[in-house]
């Protein structure tokens, strides 16, 4: 893959690796979210989302701002709203560790526990849902008296594609 002269200054290595989202079937989902709450579905909506699915990389919302700016300037603001909708919309993760965002095109069940394992070196995202890491959480909580709402976990390391070694347990 080519070096992205434009890299962010997310740290994100210039050869992240790409990570295919279905751009049609996010959209169509953040669509139907709209039209199931009669709410319009926006041009900033739409910008955004089709940035991050194209983009296979999780970015800020500084960033988005800046790569949706032409001759007339995006507002951080217009994109946090647009990212808040698309988040309610199951359509768009964030990732707390580095305050930035990323499409996702999975169907999450309400609740479920869902483990982002980030790539420390190209910035790639893989998720997936655990029943085991959703049953010693709720272990966890249940001593303190906690009550999850959405219960997430971010993993850092090296994906598969970056790792020189086998993986270690």
């Amino acid at each position: 893959m080519a070096h992205d002269p434009d890299q962010s200054s997310s740290g994100v290595h210039p050869d992240a690796h790409r990570h295919a989202i279905d751009a049609d079937a996010v959209q169509s989902r953040a669509r139907a979210y709209a039209t199931s709450k009669g709410l319009p579905f926006t041009a900033m909506r739409q910008r955004v989302l089709a940035l991050l699915a194209a983009s296979g990389k999780p970015m800020a919302a500084y960033e988005i701002a800046e790569k949706l700016s032409d001759a007339r300037r995006v507002q951080a603001v217009q994109v946090y709203r647009a990212l808040e909708f698309l988040q309610e919309a199951g359509c768009v993760h964030r990732l707390a560790s580095q305050s930035s965002y990323f499409a996702c095109d999975h169907l999450h069940g309400n609740g479920e526990t869902v483990v982002f394992m980030v790539c420390s070196q190209c910035g790639a995202v893989q998720e997936a849902a655990s029943d085991l890491v959703a049953r010693g959480l709720r272990g966890v909580a249940k001593t303190t008296g906690f009550k999850p709402l959405h219960p997430i976990i971010e993993l850092e390391g090296e994906c598969a594609d970056c790792t020189s070694e086998p993986v270690r347990y």
